[in-house]
């Protein structure tokens, strides 16, 4: 059974948005920095990670299912 998770993208990552966002494939034990490695994501833009609403780091594990969210670092005025 393939792997797949839900991954929306934000402002300036948005240009690296996966054409089937809503069932981008994972390997099982793949970590978002490597889901966002594979799909060329520059990790250093990275600031917020969300699964399923709750924050979480680049290191974690998916599992397949999730609800991720990615974020750059987002100024305010």
């Amino acid at each position: 059974m393939a792997l797949e998770i839900q991954l929306k993208l934000f402002a300036t990552l948005a240009k690296f948005q996966p054409s089937d966002p809503d069932h981008t494939p994972i390997t099982e034990g793949e970590s978002v920095t490597q889901i966002l490695e594979r799909l060329g994501v520059p990790v250093k833009e990275v600031k917020l990670v969300f699964i399923d609403g709750v924050r979480k780091e680049l290191s974690h594990v998916l599992k397949g299912g999730e609800r991720v969210g990615i974020f750059p670092p987002v100024g305010g005025g």
